[in-house]
């Protein structure tokens, strides 16, 4: 069974920085597309940021050069370094694991103030 639990979000001043994590459970990790998406209030959840099983990234243009996704195989964790945080990048962000079908975790609240 595949479970995803997001941690690391919190409350930060623009221009700061948030590292958030996903703990999965299951044995499709290392084979899996995984990414961070987020949910604003009052708005669609939008993607953030995707990374393959071999490592490639993808990102939103609003957050490209800002926000770094990366993956731990062994660890089955994804990461979102999020630097030079904007009030805008507030929102609830989801953890996503994608293989035949999608899995999402139960989401972190990032909220930037200015």
């Amino acid at each position: 069974q595949v479970q995803l639990m997001e941690s690391g979000g919190g409350l930060v001043q623009a221009g700061g920085s948030l590292r958030l994590s996903c703990a999965t459970s299951g044995s499709i990790f290392r084979f899996s597309l995984m990414g961070w998406y987020r949910q604003a209030p009052g708005k669609q959840r939008e993607l953030v940021a995707t990374i393959t099983s071999g490592g490639t990234a993808n990102y939103a243009d609003s957050v490209k050069g800002r926000f770094t996704i990366s993956r731990d195989n062994a660890k089955k964790m994804v990461y979102l370094q999020m630097n030079s945080l904007k009030p805008e990048d507030t929102g609830v962000y989801y953890c996503n694991l994608r293989w035949t079908r999608d899995y999402w975790g139960q989401g972190t609240q990032v909220t930037v103030s200015s």
